[in-house]
C-alpha cells in the first residue's frame, strides 16, 4: 500500500477561500483504495463549523519547541466520505473568525504548521512515502524534512511534491523576522534557497527542496517558467523545469451533476440538456428579477471580483457588452472597484443586469445552469475551476486563452464544426468584445451549431477521476525511484562490506605469510650452518 499525505491550509468540506481547498478535499476520493491511502492533514481552526468539530476524535498532543515557547500540538482526527483527516490543533495559532488575517500572523501560523505536520508523523503512526504539499502554507514541509528531522531515521526516505495553486501568494517577510519564525539557520537564506529579493520566501523553500514540482495545468507550467507570469521566480523554475509538470484541476461530478444537482428547478443530462437549459433560464430570470425573455443572450460570471480575473477588460466595454439583446449575471465578492461598478450597471439596466455581490454556492450551481454562456477573460488562470463547471452544465465559456484555460477550452471552429467555447489570444478589451459578440452571434444564427457545442462540452471528462490517475503515474515515478535509490544505496553498501571483508582477509593471509615466513627462518639457518 502506498502512502500518500496531503498537506494543506484548507479543504472542503470544512474550510473554503479558494480553489484549493476543492483539491485537497476532492482529490483524495479518486485514487484507488486499493493501492493508495491517502490522508489529509489541515490546520483545526476555531471557525471550522460545530457540527465538524464535534466529530473529531482526540488522538494525541504533546509540545514543542518553536518561537521559543514550548508550543502545544494537538491532533485530532476523522473519517469524512471515506478519507481520513488529521487536524493540527492550536488555539494560539489557528483561533479566530478567519483562517487567514494579518501576513506577519499567517507567515508565523504556517511556519508552526509545516513543522508540526512533521512532528506528529511519529505520534499517528503513519509513515507516507510521499507528502503532498499544497501552496506556500506549506512549502517549509521539504525545507524542514531535509534539515532537523533527518536527524531521526523515521523520516528517512520521505518523499516530497510541492503543488502550485497560484504563484502570485508566496508568503514573504523580511529574513531576520523568517530566521526567527522558521528557527532555520542562516545558511538556508541564501539567493539559492529562501532568499528571493531581500526576503524570505516559504513558497520557494518548497521550489527548492520538493523532489517534484507540480502546478494544475500544462499551460500554467510552461507560463511560469517566463519573467511575465513567474513572479521573480522563473529563473528557479526554469532551472528545475525536469521536475515540474502540469496536471489539470478536475470538479467533483457528483457534486456537479446537472442531472442530480437538487439546487436546478429542472434537471437535465446531455440528451435533454437543451429543453432542460431553457426552463432553467426561465426560472433565473426570474428569480433574479430580469426580464423574462427566452431571446436574451445570457451571459454569467462567478468570480472573485479582482484585476486578476480580466474584469478591467469588462469595465472598458461594459456598456458594449450590455447591449439590448444581452442580459449579464454577476456573482462574487472582491476589490469595491467592481462591486460598486456591478452595481452601478444593475441599476443603470434594469431588467439585463444582475448584481450579486455576495456568494452563493446554490446561486452559483443555477448561473452555471441558466446562462447560455460564461465569460472568464482571466489576465492568468493557473487552473480555473468556474470554466470547468460550465463546460460540465452545458454553458459554452468565453475564455482568454492562458493557463488552465487554455488547456480546457477548445475554441470553436465554425469550418469542421469543432469546438466547446471561445477564446481570445490577447489581454485586450476589444478582443474580448469581440469574441463575445461572435458568441452571440453563432448563439443566434448558427442554433444547430451551438446546441451541438453544448453536447461536446457536457461530454468533456474533467472528473477528478481523470486527474487522480495522472497524479498516480507521478507518485508510482517518485516512489519506484526512492526504491531504486535504497536499492542502489544497498548494493553499495555490501560491496563495501565485501571491499572490506577483502581487504581483511588480504590482511589475515599476508599476517599467515609473514608467520610462516618467522617460523622457517630459524629452519634455515640451522641447515645453513651444517
Amino acid at each position: 500500500m502506498k502512502k500518500i499525505l496531503f498537506a494543506t491550509s484548507e479543504c472542503v468540506p470544512f474550510i473554503k477561500t479558494g480553489g484549493l481547498a476543492d483539491v485537497a478535499g476532492s482529490l483524495p476520493k479518486y485514487f484507488n483504495k486499493e493501492e493508495y491511502d491517502v490522508r489529509v492533514v489541515m490546520p483545526k481552526y476555531l471557525c471550522i463549523r460545530e457540527s465538524f468539530r464535534s466529530q473529531m476524535r482526540y488522538v494525541t498532543h504533546f509540545y514543542t519547541d518553536f518561537c521559543w515557547r514550548n508550543q502545544y500540538v494537538g491532533v485530532l482526527e476523522m473519517e469524512y466520505e471515506g478519507i481520513h483527516f488529521y487536524f493540527i490543533d492550536s488555539e494560539f495559532y489557528f483561533g479566530g473568525p478567519w483562517p487567514y488575517g494579518n501576513m506577519f500572523e499567517d507567515i508565523e501560523k504556517f511556519c508552526f504548521f509545516s513543522k508540526a505536520v512533521l512532528s506528529i508523523l511519529p505520534q499517528i503512526h503513519f509513515k507516507p512515502d510521499i507528502i503532498h504539499c499544497h501552496d506556500w502554507q506549506t512549502g517549509l514541509i521539504p525545507v524542514y524534512l531535509n534539515d532537523s528531522f533527518q536527524a531521526d531515521p523515521f523520516f528517512w526516505g520521505i518523499k516530497t511534491i510541492f503543488t502550485i495553486h497560484n504563484l502570485k501568494f508566496q508568503g514573504t517577510w523580511n529574513v531576520e523576522t523568517m530566521k526567527n519564525f522558521t528557527g532555520l539557520s542562516d545558511y538556508y537564506f541564501t539567493s539559492d534557497k529562501l532568499e528571493a529579493y531581500g526576503n524570505g520566501n516559504m513558497l520557494k523553500g518548497g521550489l527548492v527542496y520538493a523532489d517534484r514540482i507540480t502546478t494544475v495545468s500544462k499551460s500554467y507550467a510552461e507560463e511560469i517558467k517566463m519573467p511575465f507570469y513567474g513572479e521573480g521566480l522563473d529563473g528557479l523554475l526554469r532551472a528545475r523545469s525536469s521536475d515540474l509538470s502540469g496536471i489539470v484541476n478536475g470538479i467533483d461530478f457528483e457534486t456537479y451533476n446537472p442531472a442530480t444537482d437538487e439546487e436546478l428547478p429542472q434537471n437535465y443530462d446531455i440528451s435533454t440538456a437543451i429543453e432542460g437549459k431553457a426552463v432553467n433560464k426561465a426560472k433565473l430570470q426570474e428569480e433574479l428579477g430580469l426580464d423574462v425573455n427566452p431571446d436574451a443572450f445570457m451571459i454569467g460570471i462567478v468570480s472573485r471580483l479582482t484585476d486578476q480575473k480580466g474584469l478591467d477588460l469588462v469595465e472598458c466595454v461594459l456598456d458594449q457588452i450590455c447591449a439590448d439583446d444581452v442580459q449579464l449575471v454577476v456573482l462574487g465578492t472582491g476589490e469595491s472597484r467592481y462591486q460598486d461598478l456591478f452595481r452601478y450597471y444593475a441599476e443603470k439596466f434594469p431588467g439585463r443586469v444582475s448584481a450579486n455581490i455576495f456568494y452563493s454556492e446554490a446561486l452559483s450551481h443555477r448561473i452555471y445552469a441558466g446562462c447560455d454562456a460564461f465569460l472568464m477573460p482571466s489576465l492568468f488562470e493557473p487552473c480555473g475551476l468556474s470554466q470547468l463547471m460550465s463546460l460540465r452544465y452545458g454553458t459554452l465559456p468565453i475564455v482568454r486563452e492562458t493557463g488552465g484555460l487554455r488547456d480546457t477550452v477548445v475554441p470553436y471552429n465554425e469550418v469542421d464544426g469543432t469546438g466547446t467555447g471561445f477564446s481570445f489570444a490577447n489581454y485586450n478589451a476589444h478582443e474580448m468584445l469581440s469574441i463575445i459578440n461572435y458568441a452571440k452571434k453563432t448563439w443566434r444564427e448558427s442554433r444547430y451549431a451551438w446546441n451541438s457545442m453544448i453536447q461536446r462540452a457536457m461530454a468533456q471528462d474533467f472528473s477528478w477521476d481523470a486527474s487522480a490517475r495522472k497524479y498516480e503515474v507521478l507518485y508510482n515515478e517518485l516512489i519506484a525511484e526512492e526504491a531504486l535509490r535504497e536499492e542502489l544505496a544497498r548494493e553499495i553498501q555490501e560491496g563495501e562490506r565485501l571491499k572490506k571483508e577483502q581487504e581483511e582477509n588480504e590482511k589475515r593471509i599476508q599476517a599467515l605469510k609473514a608467520r610462516k615466513n618467522k617460523s622457517a627462518a630459524p629452519v634455515q639457518e640451522e641447515e645453513e650452518e651444517a
